[in-house]
């Protein structure tokens, strides 16, 4: 969008505020209290069309009502004009007349601007040239706009007769930064958070219905831990100690697994002092849940069913394209070993080589962050270079190297790996899940080994959670866990290419 100059701004923006002295002065409140809507733009033509098809509508007049929006369009013919009224449901068209409206009234539609929320009372009809409008019999200012906003415009084409519209809010840094703004004028970027809304509850419903309770842990944590990230550190000041924003909410559901409450669930922020890129955000949303007597097996099949729910609901089918490429979630998912595709890959058994030669060879592939990476983070690296990119239907990725996997169970009859899979679409990560580790014993070992890769440098190595492992001498049963991205679900079934798409208020750098 071409922007304004300062002082043209400015120009427009006094222009407004002398309207608004002026309805001041004329003892028009210019910000409503409240107003009676008793019907929505969108379903009150639908319902009209209808009742019109079916005969009973006489002679042209449509049911009397209250619509409430914001004037995006105003069309003047003297002593009549038409205005286009925008809710949550869509567009109606109004028709203003001088002698239906009044005088005082009518005079009021000069005070008016694009952007300002207005109500009408009237009765739709159909006018001559075919469209379903509103007659206003009466209208109300309920909110002055001071400020424009970049509508763009709609342009009919010559040839076909169809519409485009031309966005006037297309900077997508500005987008992001007045999310406000950008809602406002762009009802597909509403759409997707409606579908986002809707991804989260059905995955709410879904296991409520298989008797998951819904829980709440703490976001400021005195240990971090369940993830391989970097933190962020808060101090608080009455009780003089350093904690952390969670970085992930497991090891609190499992706390909750060994007192007793067998299936527990959580959708929850968390927050990883991480880069920011297409598919990461440092505010993020997962779900995560925790089913007793379970294994890793078992919550494979929740996850395919979960993910069939959830393609339904916003697609209405199990099928949706991602930038391009046609996604299937008909069950079964594939399934592939972490090792065997890496090996393929490599063209060498990747938990024989030489950990200086998987460094070397990840160097060379572009791989990042390495500092105080042992076998295991070699290992992922790698595999996210090779193997990852080209998993592009929904593919459970099975048995990772136990260094990488510290709080799942060892894979029953492999040496060196743990019953862990990871959830793969169209080239990125959706879903990780393990086989609860719940031997206390063993786990304390795991983060003491955890431990050695912090001092050697690795910042993303677990902590020693003392009290979790308390917890885990009491008993956790054998335990299945799982843990989803929910921004990355969205992206994936309204086709966004970035994150920052699906988040109302991404985490954004300074504006300098």
């Amino acid at each position: 969008m071409s922007r304004r100059p300062a002082e043209e701004m400015s120009r427009v923006m006094r222009t407004r505020l002398d309207k608004l002295q002026a309805l001041q002065a004329k003892g028009i409140e210019p910000f409503a209290y409240s107003f009676d809507v008793t019907l929505r733009a969108a379903p009150s033509v639908a319902a009209f069309k209808e009742v019109e098809a079916g005969g009973s509508v006489e002679a042209g007049q449509g049911p009397q009502g209250r619509w409430a929006g914001r004037m995006v369009a105003f069309r003047s013919h003297g002593r009549s004009a038409f205005a286009d009224l925008e809710d949550h449901t869509g567009r109606v068209q109004v028709y203003l007349k001088r002698n239906v409206l009044g005088p005082d009234a009518y005079e009021l539609l000069d005070l008016l601007d694009l952007g300002d929320w207005i109500g009408v009372e009237g009765r739709l009809f159909r006018t001559r040239a075919g469209q379903v409008t509103v007659r206003a019999e009466a209208i109300a200012l309920l909110a002055k706009s001071l400020r424009p906003l970049p509508l763009g415009k709609v342009e009919v084409d010559a040839e076909t007769g169809g519409t485009r519209t031309w966005s006037g809010f297309a900077d997508r840094e500005t987008r992001y930064r007045q999310r406000y703004a950008d809602l406002a004028v762009n009802p597909r970027v509403r759409e997707v958070f409606r579908a986002r809304a809707a991804v989260i509850a059905t995955a709410r419903r879904f296991l409520d219905d298989l008797g998951f309770l819904e829980v709440e842990t703490p976001v400021l944590q005195p240990v971090y831990g369940g993830a391989s990230a970097r933190p962020f550190v808060t101090r608080h000041n009455a009780l003089d100690r350093t904690l952390y924003l969670r970085i992930a909410d497991e090891l609190y559901l499992k706390r909750l697994i060994v007192g007793g409450l067998d299936r527990v669930y959580e959708i929850s922020k968390d927050f990883r002092n991480e880069g920011i890129d297409r598919f990461h955000n440092p505010e993020f949303t997962m779900l995560e849940f925790y089913q007793a007597f379970a294994d890793y097996e078992e919550m494979m099949d929740v996850v395919e069913r979960l993910f069939v729910a959830l393609a339904n609901a916003v697609k209405g089918r199990t099928e949706c394209t991602f930038q391009g490429e046609a996604i299937s979630f008909a069950r079964p998912f594939a399934r592939i070993s972490f090792v065997d595709a890496l090996a393929g890959a490599l063209g060498a058994d990747p938990t024989e080589a030489p950990p200086e030669e998987l460094r070397n060879r990840a160097e060379d592939l572009g791989a990042d962050d390495l500092e105080g990476a042992g076998r295991g983070k070699l290992m992922d690296k790698l595999f996210g270079e090779l193997v990852q990119p080209a998993l592009v239907q929904p593919t459970f990725v099975l048995d990772y190297p136990r260094e990488l996997s510290p709080l799942a169970k060892p894979k029953r009859g492999a040496s060196g790996l743990a019953e862990r899979f990871e959830l793969y679409v169209a080239g990125e990560e959706l879903a990780n899940a393990f086989s609860e580790l719940n031997d206390p014993l063993a786990q304390r070992a795991r983060f003491e080994d955890q431990a050695e890769l912090r001092a050697a440098g690795d910042a993303e190595a677990q902590m020693v959670d003392e009290d979790y492992i308390r917890a885990l001498e009491y008993g956790l049963p054998p335990t299945g866990g799982v843990g989803v991205g929910i921004d990355r679900v969205v992206m994936l079934l309204t086709d966004q290419a970035s994150i920052r798409d699906v988040i109302l208020f991404p985490t954004l750098r300074e504006v300098e």
